[in-house]
């Protein structure tokens, strides 16, 4: 096994909670589908990377969809930043240097080989970053920083939030390696748009079934 964790940011897939940027054109419990599939996925990838330990910091109760070989620790904390912060922190509370990275839940086409990477780049003194095709980013990685001094401040959910990001990771003196861009999926365009990057995934089949390539393009 490798040295190092991969965290995994996520909500419960439940109806009213998670992807109501989707709304319309999917309802609400279509939304929740896309993202019990999304979650699916991305667990499936994570599970398959050689990370010592994988764990998933949730907003919600888990459920069927968490396979075995992951620890669940609560969110906590008001506002994206803060949480992050806390994850990272609780995450890590045995070994405050252990390296790691940490995604979202919604980046269904990034595979195990790229987390592996990803996760030797970190070191003492060497972040991670991917920007995310909106603006904001899809994955950090960080060894010996303080998580709250990352992450104070920092606006989220933003078109601007991943330039901020890599300032302030180089504002903290650590150099950035930059990986790849993805598109992590908030709107039914970014579905469509990741179903036809992904087309193996759980998540292409819900986008299939629900028809969000005839939506988007218009048609009922």
């Amino acid at each position: 096994m490798g040295a190092g964790l991969v965290l995994v940011m996520a909500k419960a897939p439940a109806p009213g909670r998670v992807k109501t940027r989707l709304c319309p054109p999917c309802t609400p419990e279509e939304a929740a589908v896309v993202a019990a599939a999304a979650l699916a996925d991305t667990l499936e990838t994570v599970r398959a990377c050689d990370a010592s330990r994988r764990i998933v910091a949730l907003d919600g109760e888990p459920g069927p969809w968490l396979p075995p070989g992951f620890e669940v620790i609560p969110q906590r904390g008001h506002g994206l930043a803060e949480r992050l912060a806390y994850a990272w922190s609780d995450a890590r509370a045995e070994d405050a240097a252990l390296p790691g990275v940490q995604i979202g839940m919604d980046t269904p086409d990034v595979g195990a080989a790229e987390l592996d990477e990803l996760l030797s780049v970190v070191a003492p003194g060497r972040a991670v970053l991917g920007a995310a095709a909106d603006g904001g980013w899809w994955v950090i990685g960080l060894a010996d920083v303080d998580p709250g001094a990352v992450f104070a401040g920092i606006p989220m959910s933003t078109a601007v939030t991943g330039a901020h990001q890599r300032r302030r990771l180089r504002t903290l003196g650590l150099a950035v390696h930059r990986a790849r861009v993805h598109r992590d999926i908030d709107t039914a365009e970014d579905l469509a748009a990741v179903a036809r990057d992904a087309p193996g995934t759980r998540t292409a089949a819900v986008a299939t079934a629900l028809g969000i390539g005839l939506r988007t393009a218009g048609v009922a």
